[in-house]
């Protein structure tokens, strides 16, 4: 018995780690020529934990670029700092509509969890997060790599986000959505590429999901069956 529960301990402090993952905290109301503060943090959100910047698991997957994507369309790189539990960055809107903020990295050494039956795979992490500047309606560009997703205007008190890989919107695709204290929602998108939800609570909540790319490579000298795809999304209820 005694065994047992030490295998399920670590399965389960395995998976946790596994599922750790990169995201973007801003305010999503912008206001024009005033400075727009930009997080980034590693972790889980809906078990507390967040990484600190020093630590190994952050370091792992520290070499990211995080883009701002300005209302005609083109793109601005963020400078960021690094504190105790993030990074930090800055931009200052000098026109109205919708910024998208974009966090790229696929500079992420080449994993083995074949023991764990998953496989040796390399990992590309997206993260995205929309703000509003003005009486802005547009929907939230993104970049056409890897796994995105885009958030669509609303009059109501929905979220509605369309799920995008390789710049199509990929259908039947498992998004979770988290909320503190271990809250989750499980949703799937429709033939375009959307899910909708309601916000019941005042509250910040992150979306989440993952595809498998059944495409071998090489990645500094290690070589890989697959690319892990994981692209989030977070937001407080307005």
């Amino acid at each position: 018995m005694k065994k047992l529960s030490l295998i399920l301990l670590f399965l389960l402090c395995y998976t946790s780690s596994f599922a750790h993952y990169l995201w973007i905290e801003t305010n999503p109301t912008g206001k024009l020529n005033k400075e727009q503060e930009v997080k980034i943090h590693y972790g889980e959100y809906t078990y507390g934990v967040i990484e600190k910047t020093d630590g190994d698991p952050f370091k792992s997957v520290s070499e990211f670029e995080v883009w701002v994507i300005n209302p005609d369309g083109t793109s601005t790189q963020l400078k960021l700092d690094k504190k105790a539990d993030h990074y930090l960055g800055h931009f200052t809107p000098t026109k109205e509509g919708t910024f998208t903020v974009q966090l790229k990295n696929d500079n992420i050494d080449v994993i083995d969890y074949t023991e764990y039956d998953f496989g040796i795979f390399k990992t590309y992490y997206q993260s995205f997060a929309k703000v509003n500047v003005g009486n802005a309606t547009k929907a939230s560009e993104i970049t056409e790599e890897g796994l995105s997703i885009k958030e669509l205007p609303t009059k109501n008190e929905e979220k509605i986000l369309q799920v995008y890989y390789h710049g199509k919107p990929v259908s039947e695709q498992e998004v979770k959505i988290y909320v503190s204290d271990l809250w989750s929602k499980t949703l799937s998108t429709d033939a375009e590429g959307k899910i909708s939800f309601k916000l019941p609570w005042n509250t910040k909540y992150t979306v989440e999901t993952t595809k498998n790319e059944n495409v071998p490579g090489t990645y500094k000298g290690e070589d890989y069956e697959f690319i892990w795809h994981c692209a989030t999304y977070c937001f407080p209820k307005k």
